[in-house]
C-alpha cells in the first residue's frame, strides 16, 4: 500500500505553472483553408501527402487520437484535399461512454473541437502495421479493409507522416498486433525511396524511446527528415492532464494531448508556414519540449536524416493557413512553455486515479474501476518481476541488472539481430503474456539478451520458468486498500 501511495503522490504532485494565452488557443477557422491540389499554387511542387497515425486505443489513451485529429485540422487549413490526407485511428473515444462531450474530441483545455470531418479511412481493427505499409508503398492490393485510399504518389510529390502512440526501444505501438518494430519501418521507407514515388519525406514520431526507431537505422541518402519526442532512451510526455494548469475541463479525467505533438501543430496554426522552415520548428519544438532547471518534466526531441531538408519551409508538406499570412515565425515568439507534464508511461493511472475518485462512493461503478485500476498496476509488476527474474536465470543476480540495463552509445542501432529481438519477444509472451504499452519499455532489456548470444531455446525455458514462479496478481492485497 506504501508503494502505492508514493506513486500516486509521484505523479500527482502539484506544480505550479502559467495559463496558456487564449490568443493561441483556437484552430484557424476552416473557413480560411485553401483548395489547391496539396501543391504549390503554380502546381511545381507536385503533390502534397499526410499520412496520420494514432497507434493506441481506450479513453485512456485520448491524447493520441486527439493528436491526430488535431494533425489533420492543421493539414486540412493548409490546403491539403480529403483524397491526399489519409487518417489511421482506433475511433473508439468520440462516443465512449467516458466522453463528457459526445462526438467532440478536444486537444487544448479550451480547443475547438477537432474531431469534425476527420476521415475514417483505417479504424478499429483496420489499424494495422500491414495497412499501414501498404498505404505508405501504395499497394492497394495488399490492404485488408479500410477506405482503400494509399499514398498514390509521384516522383515530385512531398510527404508528411505523423505517428502518435505509445513505444519503447526500437517498437511503437499499435492497437491490434503485432508491434511496429523499427527496421521493418526503415525497410519499407527504402522500398519507398526505390520506386523513386516522392522528393522528399517528413517524419514526427510521438512516443516513448521514439529516437530508437531511426537511431543508427535511417540513412542519409532516403531524403527523409525525421524529428522525434524524445531521444532513445527517454519516456515521452503527456500534456493537459488532470492536475496540470492548465489542466482539462473539469469533467474529463484524461490527458488532452501530448507535449511535443501539442507544440509542433500549436506553432503550426499560428504562424505563416511559407515562411517557417522545418529548423525553425524543431528548434522551437525542442526547446518547448525540453526539462528546465531542476523541472523534471519533459523530453529531448531529436533529429535524424537528411538534415539539409530542414532548411526547407513547412508550407512544402503543411500547407498555410491564409489567414497566418501576417504571423511570421520569429525565434523568440511568445509560445508558452509547459510547467507541468505526465510521463506517457504513467498516464494511464491518471485516467484511472481520477476516474476512481470521482466514482460515487460504494457504488458498483467506483468498485469496477478500483479492480482496474489494481489490474494495471499488477500487471505492471508481473511485467517487471518477469524481466528481473529472466535476467536473472540467463546471466546470475550480480550480472543480470548491468547487462539488461546497458544502452548502446549514440548512432548504434539497439540490436544486431532483428529477427532475434522478434522472436525473444515472442517467447516472452509466450511464457508470461503481453508486454502491452508498459511493458513495451523492456525491449531494451530482451535486445541486450539478443545481443549477449543468448539463443530463443534458453531465453524461451528462462521466460517459462519465471513466469510460473511469479504469481500471476503479486498486487490482489491492493484491492483491501482502496475504500470503495
Amino acid at each position: 500500500m506504501l508503494a502505492v501511495a508514493l506513486l500516486v503522490a509521484f505523479i500527482f504532485s502539484p506544480v505550479l505553472a502559467s495559463q496558456h494565452p487564449g490568443s493561441i488557443l483556437k484552430l484557424p477557422s476552416d473557413r480560411y483553408a485553401t483548395h489547391f491540389n496539396g501543391g504549390d499554387d503554380d502546381g511545381s511542387a507536385g503533390t502534397r501527402w499526410a499520412v496520420l497515425i494514432a497507434g493506441s486505443s481506450d479513453f485512456s489513451n485520448y491524447r493520441h487520437q486527439a493528436d491526430v485529429c488535431h494533425a489533420y485540422q492543421t493539414m486540412k487549413n493548409g490546403g491539403l484535399k480529403d483524397e491526399n490526407i489519409i487518417v489511421f485511428m482506433y475511433d473508439d473515444i468520440a462516443y465512449s461512454e467516458d466522453n463528457p462531450r459526445p462526438g467532440i474530441i478536444i486537444n487544448h483545455p479550451m480547443g475547438e473541437d477537432v474531431y469534425a470531418g476527420v476521415p475514417k479511412d483505417y479504424v478499429g481493427d483496420n489499424v494495422t502495421v500491414d495497412n499501414f505499409f501498404a498505404v505508405l508503398l501504395g499497394n492497394k492490393s495488399a490492404l485488408s479493409g479500410g477506405s482503400g485510399k494509399v499514398v498514390d504518389s509521384g516522383p515530385d510529390d512531398h510527404i508528411f507522416i505523423y505517428y502518435s502512440d505509445h513505444g519503447g526501444p526500437g517498437v511503437l505501438g499499435m492497437p491490434t498486433y503485432p508491434y511496429l518494430y523499427a527496421i521493418d519501418l526503415i525497410e519499407v521507407l527504402k522500398k519507398k525511396h526505390a520506386s523513386q514515388s516522392y522528393k522528399s519525406m517528413v517524419f514526427y514520431l510521438e512516443a516513448c524511446e521514439s529516437g530508437s526507431i531511426f537511431e543508427g537505422l535511417l540513412p542519409e541518402d532516403l531524403n527523409v527528415y525525421a524529428t522525434t519526442a524524445a531521444n532513445a532512451v527517454e519516456n515521452s510526455w503527456g500534456t493537459y492532464c488532470p492536475g496540470d494548469l492548465p489542466g482539462p475541463p473539469p469533467e474529463y479525467y484524461t490527458c488532452l494531448g501530448d507535449l511535443y505533438s501539442v507544440s509542433w501543430m500549436e506553432d503550426s496554426d499560428i504562424h505563416n508556414l511559407r515562411t517557417e522552415t522545418l529548423k525553425q520548428q524543431y528548434n522551437l519544438v525542442k526547446s518547448r519540449t525540453s526539462p528546465h532547471g531542476l523541472d523534471p518534466y519533459g523530453s529531448h526531441v531529436m533529429q535524424y536524416g537528411n538534415a539539409n531538408l530542414g532548411e526547407e519551409h513547412l508550407y512544402l508538406y503543411m500547407g498555410s493557413n491564409p489567414a497566418n499570412d501576417n504571423f511570421s515565425f520569429v525565434d523568440d515568439n511568445s509560445l508558452p512553455s509547459f510547467s507541468r507534464a505526465v510521463n506517457q508511461r504513467d498516464a494511464d493511472l491518471v485516467y484511472f486515479w481520477n476516474k476512481f475518485q470521482r466514482a460515487p462512493e460504494g457504488s458498483h461503478k467506483k468498485r469496477e474501476i478500483q479492480k482496474q485500476l489494481v489490474d494495471v498496476m499488477a500487471h505492471r509488476v508481473h511485467v517487471d518481476n518477469s524481466m528481473e527474474l529472466i535476467g536473472k536465470l540467463l546471466f546470475g543476480s550480480e550480472q543480470s541488472v548491468e547487462i539488461l540495463s546497458t544502452t548502446r552509445p549514440a548512432g548504434q542501432p539497439l540490436v544486431d539481430d532483428w529477427d532475434c529481438l522478434k522472436s525473444m519477444v515472442r517467447s516472452f509472451e509466450t511464457h508470461c503474456g503481453s508486454l502491452s504499452q508498459y511493458g513495451m519499455k523492456h525491449m531494451r532489456s530482451i535486445a541486450n539478451i539478443c545481443n549477449a548470444g543468448i539463443s530463443v531455446e534458453m531465453m524461451s525455458q528462462a521466460s517459462a520458468q519465471a513466469c510460473v514462479t511469479i504469481p500471476s496478481n503479486p498486487w490482489s492485497s491492493i484491492h483491501r486498500g482502496f475504500s470503495a
